[in-house]
């Protein structure tokens, strides 16, 4: 039996859909702990005095919001690849 490869836009959509899934968790944990959660793993639970945004969070908010459009363009690239142009997805 052999499997049906995947066509360059598809694989393409696919490998920018785990960097921006892999990119997206990173800067997630990133985040400013607000109350617990995944950023204590790393240090991210000790109490701060400082108040306010700063810079390089503000900086990271807008990171993760692009990396977060790209992700949801990604995934509704591959929904369009594969719903409207099912024969793109197999070569033969």
């Amino acid at each position: 039996m052999v499997l049906p490869l995947l066509t360059w836009p598809i694989m393409t959509v696919s490998i920018l859909l785990i960097l921006t899934s892999l990119a997206l968790a990173l800067f997630v944990l990133l985040h400013k702990n607000r109350g617990g959660g995944m950023s204590d793993l790393f240090g991210g639970g000790m109490f701060t005095t400082m108040g306010g945004t700063s810079v390089a969070e503000r900086n990271l908010d807008r990171l993760t919001i692009i990396i977060g459009v790209l992700w949801l363009a990604c995934v509704l690239g591959l929904l369009t690849l594969y719903r409207w142009f099912p024969d793109v997805g197999v070569l033969g």
